[in-house]
């Protein structure tokens, strides 16, 4: 069942039949919110991205891409061919360089902030970079009303309990009530789990069926 952002609007306000105006002003956080809870709670293929870019030579740092979220990996081109880097944390990069003049094929890559990655060693070219990321995908608040999201039209269930869990969380709302949406909040994101990480990554005909303990 598909949901569009002005259904979703209206689901929450049924539920918690609150229609206080700064309530109604923070719906779309409330959206946001859940949003952000799903995907950095599932991986999905559907939320990968390739992008192209270039080191240059003596800049240790290399601008991520503004939807960026996760790496999955990081590449650089070397005559002919792909040589990919490995991902490490700051600390190590860091060490591993601890002189930004240090030139050199680059071998390790860290998120430095936000915006930008760090190389080690510092590039000594020009290199084609290759990065194969998780993204944030455009928030279903940033359309229209009768405007839809991936997860509004595939995983409405789960958006709605997560909306519904930030709006009781601004409410103070039950706690009974409140305990209700978390476990249905916590089903939704279970199934997208197994969509994610076990149906979209699985070739059943060469890996046989995922099998899962019974609980």
């Amino acid at each position: 069942m598909t949901m569009t952002y002005g259904q979703l609007k209206q689901a929450i306000l049924d539920y918690t039949e609150n229609n206080e105006t700064s309530f109604v002003a923070n719906l779309p956080l409330f959206i946001r919110l859940a949003e952000e809870r799903i995907l950095k709670n599932v991986q999905l293929n559907l939320f990968k991205k390739n992008q192209f870019g270039n080191m240059t030579t003596g800049n240790q740092y290399l601008a991520a891409p503004s939807d960026f979220l996760a790496p999955f990996s990081l590449s650089i081109e070397v005559g002919n061919n792909k040589e990919f880097l490995l991902f490490k944390d700051l600390d190590f990069v860091q060490s591993y360089t601890p002189n930004a003049a240090t030139t050199g094929q680059p071998k390790y890559y860290a998120q430095f902030d936000v915006d930008n990655f760090i190389i080690g060693p510092t590039p000594d070219a020009n290199y084609v970079v290759d990065i194969h990321y998780l993204y944030r995908p455009a928030s279903l608040t940033a359309g229209s009303d009768s405007g839809t999201s991936w997860l509004s039209e595939n995983a409405e269930i789960t958006l709605l309990y997560g909306a519904l869990i930030e709006a009781y969380t601004y409410m103070k709302g039950d706690m009974n009530l409140m305990q209700m949406y978390m476990s249905r909040l916590a089903e939704g994101i279970a199934r997208l789990k197994n969509l994610g990480e076990a149906q979209e990554t699985i070739d059943e005909y060469r890996m046989g069926r995922v099998q899962r303990q019974r609980t």
